[in-house]
């Protein structure tokens, strides 16, 4: 694994791990809102081992990137971010995108002068989704403005959103997710302008502007959807596979909306398959 920078608008600094050769195919995994690139260890690890060059990138404001100076965390931001590490990794990268980078991936590639990616997998994401669903998430990463005192704390936060996850004994994971600060508590690894500022990633969600970029792809296209998402309803899956009629579709069984943390294994074998 080789740690990569990568610089865009604004000055910022996006920190990202390599795994795999770097002559192989490109692939760049971007994770959901409030996680982290360690997110997707698993995955690109079996992508390196299948030949590709993976590159897990830690989105503006999350992990090691820098946060943007003008708190800019609307997707076109996420988006202008994603073209400019396609470009730089060059060959037309594959883009795997979980939930907020599946909305940066579609936005990247489906409003695209020309294609910048040799393929898209959106992860539990598409332009309609369940508004019960999305305010979950919103009250769970707005929960704990003030941290947590220990790890424990932290992961017993963690067991109560995911409900249908087991609770890990080995805390290393999540460490990765948190920050330690000066006053001793442990915050979540992101600004939290992502989700107060005027421009926060949840500020504005434009569906039909969705729709067009999902009508508009051209590569190949897969949706992994999580079947106990209560983000992306069946309906939801439907109604992107009309807009996109060549994409492929796999629904994950016993997996919630972070299909890559539940069900591991699965869900890695489907994207390995769909590039290879």
């Amino acid at each position: 694994m080789r740690r990569l920078a990568f610089h865009v608008a604004d000055g910022l600094e996006l920190a990202a791990d390599a795994h795999g050769d770097p002559s192989g195919r490109p692939v760049l995994l971007l994770h959901g809102g409030g996680q982290t690139r360690h997110a997707w260890g698993g995955t690109a690890a079996a992508l390196a081992e299948r030949g590709f060059h993976a590159v897990v990138l830690d989105l503006r404001g999350h992990g090691e990137s820098g946060w943007a100076p003008d708190g800019d965390y609307t997707v076109d931001a996420f988006a202008a971010d994603v073209r400019a590490v396609a470009a730089r990794l060059g060959g037309r990268p594959a883009l795997i995108g979980a939930s907020l980078g599946g909305l940066a991936a579609l936005i990247a590639e489906g409003e695209a002068t020309t294609p910048g990616a040799s393929a898209v997998v959106l992860v539990d994401i598409t332009p309609r989704v369940q508004p019960e669903g999305v305010e979950r998430i919103v009250t769970f990463m707005t929960s704990h403005p003030d941290g947590f005192a220990t790890l424990d704390e932290a992961a017993e936060a963690v067991s109560a959103y995911v409900r249908h996850r087991p609770r890990p004994k080995d805390l290393a994971g999540l460490r990765k997710n948190l920050r330690l600060g000066a006053d001793g508590r442990y915050r979540w690894h992101w600004d939290p302008r992502l989700m107060t500022g005027d421009r926060r990633i949840n500020a504005r969600r434009d569906p039909d502007r969705l729709d067009r970029a999902a009508r508009a792809l051209r590569v190949p296209t897969l949706l992994v959807r999580g079947r106990m998402s209560d983000v992306v309803a069946e309906e939801d899956a439907r109604h992107f596979l009309a807009l996109v009629p060549h994409a492929r579709y796999v629904d994950v069984s016993d997996a919630g909306h972070m299909v890559a943390g539940d069900r591991n294994d699965p869900f890695t074998a489907a994207v390995v398959e769909f590039l290879t």
